[in-house]
């Protein structure tokens, strides 16, 4: 364990109390059960409340990661007295892109399980033992699993350090408000990961890090970042182009979960309108009297649902509206089970937009024929 920084150090977002704190205890995979659940969110226009929308979504199109991130990352970290580095990340996206960085020179668990909501998500105690023995805890930040990320605070050891990937790779300037994420309710949209050049932010802030705390290691977690944000660049290519094919009249989104603001910015769609997952509760009458008006309105040939919480009205909205209804987006579930081939951040991505282009009319052959493989052997432990 490295020392030198306070305890529960934290870079990106201010500390939090009040949450459970364990005795330090040995590193453990950390296997949690949860329920989860579904509920409606606001549909409506799709304006932000950051400003102009149109502005806002513009510099998000133009983003390049800032050079204040990686230099945050990499500070205030002793080295390593020769252990092993222990890291511990929070939903499978996160998971997926910090263990491309670390291969087979640092330990990564992560701690929320996939399949569940990552805003609702009611830790264990399992998840705080885990966190006495880490180095580093990558959470997205944003407010997105703050009862995760307050169990880091409490519980890392002195020199350890939690480091919020969003608040560091998102400057407040480009923060999206929206459906599920209205302004006056302080939470910003959270889903930065996909965006691929903002992933591709994360994955650089995440080699600055552990360069810092694992020095010896610098030169190889360094090169493992530039060949993953070029895949992620080859990634962003294809799909641009793949936008092209998709008439323009088409390229609007209305989904089961609104995590995909920052990702239609960057590509020059529209989210129309998302149906939050949060309980098991089905909208209400008027609720789904405005989803149907809306769809009719934009004319849009598909909706999407999740493959992790299917729904049975969003899929009877589509036969009424006669639109298209595809129940097999994801956010935050990687394609397939660990060990598989797809089961990657790439393959995420691929999967999410091979669907949304195909769906939409437009030709995904060449985003099909892109390898989502990791760069490295992903050696990390997912929950289940």
């Amino acid at each position: 364990m490295f020392a030198g920084a306070n305890a529960g150090d934290v870079y990106g977002s201010p500390n939090l109390a009040g949450v459970m704190r364990l005795p330090r205890s040995p590193l453990v995979p950390a296997a949690l059960l949860v329920s989860a659940g579904l509920a409606l969110a606001a549909c409506g226009g799709s304006k932000s409340s950051n400003g102009d929308n149109a502005a806002v979504r513009a510099r998000v199109a133009a983003y390049t990661c800032p050079g204040t991130a990686t230099a945050t990352g990499a500070a205030g970290t002793a080295p390593l007295d020769g252990a092993r580095l222990r890291i511990v990340t929070t939903v499978a996206p996160i998971t997926s892109i910090i263990a491309n960085i670390a291969g087979d020179r640092a330990d990564v668990v992560g701690a929320i399980p996939e399949g569940q909501d990552s805003h609702t998500y009611e830790p264990k105690p399992s998840v705080a033992r885990i966190m006495t023995t880490a180095d580093l805890v990558f959470v997205n930040g944003l407010k997105l699993e703050d009862p995760t990320r307050q169990i880091a605070v409490k519980n890392i050891p002195e020199g350890g350090r939690v480091i919020d990937l969003g608040n560091l790779a998102l400057p407040e300037d480009l923060y999206l408000y929206d459906f599920s994420f209205p302004k006056e309710g302080g939470k910003p949209n959270p889903h930065v990961w996909t965006n691929p050049p903002m992933a591709a932010c994360y994955a650089q802030v995440a080699a600055a890090a552990m360069s810092a705390a694992d020095p010896a290691n610098a030169a190889y977690f360094g090169a493992n970042a530039t060949a993953y944000v070029a895949r992620l660049a080859e990634l962003d290519a294809l799909m641009k182009a793949a936008t092209e094919t998709v008439p323009a009249a088409a390229r609007k989104l209305l989904t089961y979960h609104d995590a995909y603001a920052y990702f239609a910015a960057n590509y020059g769609w529209e989210v129309i309108g998302a149906i939050q997952v949060s309980s098991f509760e089905d909208p209400t009458p008027k609720e789904i009297a405005s989803l149907i008006k809306q769809i009719r309105a934009t004319g849009v040939p598909a909706i999407f649902g999740s493959e992790v919480f299917p729904s049975t009205v969003l899929e009877q909205i589509g036969k009424e509206t006669n639109v298209k209804y595809v129940d097999q987006l994801r956010d935050d579930d990687l394609p397939g089970a660990p060990g598989d081939a797809d089961h990657s951040f790439l393959g995420l991505m691929k999967f999410d937009f091979v669907t949304m282009v195909a769906s939409l009319g437009g030709d995904a052959t060449a985003l099909a024929a892109f390898d989502p493989a990791d760069i490295t052997p992903d050696r990390a432990e997912y929950p289940q």
